[in-house]
């Protein structure tokens, strides 16, 4: 089948590498302009770019995928299905039309909960004992076509967004082929794959960096979560808040959940000895193992606590409206 795959960001890469490798013909790369794909770590800017330039394919990189110009561009590279995935932006019916079989996404979740752009994240953040991956028949609705594959994996102990997204998405090369093949065997009239249930919807919205600052009303657990969620970005935050000093900003790095009630307001130190350094939640205690003041690097609580002892009732929390 001759394919036109649509992507941008690392979650896409290996579909785009087994499709490469395949029987399939990928006449084209449609991706996003290079300032446009944010860097995640220390993968490169566009990924996708990078895999294509190896494999010598064409790369097309327009700022809006509906216009006229590149529904040209597509009606003249004459694919039969476009593939679609990490690509962050929605193709109206008319670029969908350009290919006779429409397109496929992969999206790296159990759709239709966590539709969005950090279904990832948002699978972490809801404390999610499952995930997986979803390849749905695309429509012009975000995430909203029918599912063709769906395949689940459980959350590990532990496990960060960090060391999810990339299993998430080796996960999803199957589906994507399976998907391709389901499609080549379709009468094209006949319905196709699972209806999703409006009411089964959940949003995972593109995140910003302030999503990461701590509500310490929420509860450990809740904020343990949020930690895994944006490791490594947009990161987790709070600020300690010393009486007459100016606020110093902290990452959380590594936290541990008692469940133990706190005996003080959320935020409050409710313990800093020995190492040890314990904060008070909206439910339960949480135990600060790692952080990292602003400035510096990721360390231990107990050498962080060695610089800036702190004592019972200090407070992190949220800047004042006027810092």
């Amino acid at each position: 089948m001759r394919l036109v795959v649509m992507g941008a960001g690392p979650f896409a890469v290996p579909m785009f590498e087994a499709l490469l490798d395949s029987p399939h013909e990928v006449a084209a790369l449609v991706t996003r302009p290079q300032r446009q794909v944010r860097t995640r770590g220390d993968a490169p800017v566009n990924p996708m770019r990078q895999a294509a330039l190896r494999y010598n394919l064409a790369v097309f990189d327009p700022e809006n995928a509906n216009s006229p110009e590149t529904l040209s561009v597509l009606q003249e590279l004459a694919p039969d299905l476009l593939v679609v995935c990490d690509f962050g932006q929605i193709l109206k019916s008319a670029t969908l039309a350009s290919a006779p079989l429409g397109g496929i996404n992969l999206h790296g979740s159990l759709l239709p909960r966590h539709r969005g752009a950090s279904p990832v994240q948002a699978a972490l953040y809801e404390g999610d004992a499952e995930t997986g991956v979803s390849v749905i028949h695309m429509t012009p609705r975000l995430d909203g076509g029918p599912c063709l594959v769906v395949r689940r994996t459980a959350i590990l102990p532990g496990e960060t967004a960090e060391e999810l997204e990339p299993r998430l998405s080796q996960l999803g090369v199957e589906p994507v082929l399976t998907a391709i093949d389901m499609l080549a065997a379709w009468d094209r009239e006949s319905p196709i794959g699972e209806v999703q249930d409006p009411a089964l919807a959940t949003r995972a919205p593109r995140l910003a960096k302030t999503d990461g600052e701590v509500d310490w009303s929420r509860s450990a657990l809740a904020i343990s979560h949020q930690i895994r969620a944006f490791k490594p970005w947009p990161k987790t935050y709070t600020h300690l808040l010393p009486d007459g000093a100016a606020p110093v900003r902290i990452l959380l790095d590594e936290v541990e959940v008692l469940s133990q009630p706190a005996s003080a307001e959320p935020g409050r130190v409710v313990s800093a000895q020995d190492g040890s350094l314990l904060v008070a939640t909206g439910d339960g205690l949480l135990s600060l193992r790692s952080v990292q003041p602003a400035g510096k690097r990721v360390m231990p609580v107990e050498e962080f606590l060695r610089g800036r002892p702190l004592k019972p009732g200090d407070r992190f929390g949220m800047l004042p409206p006027s810092a």
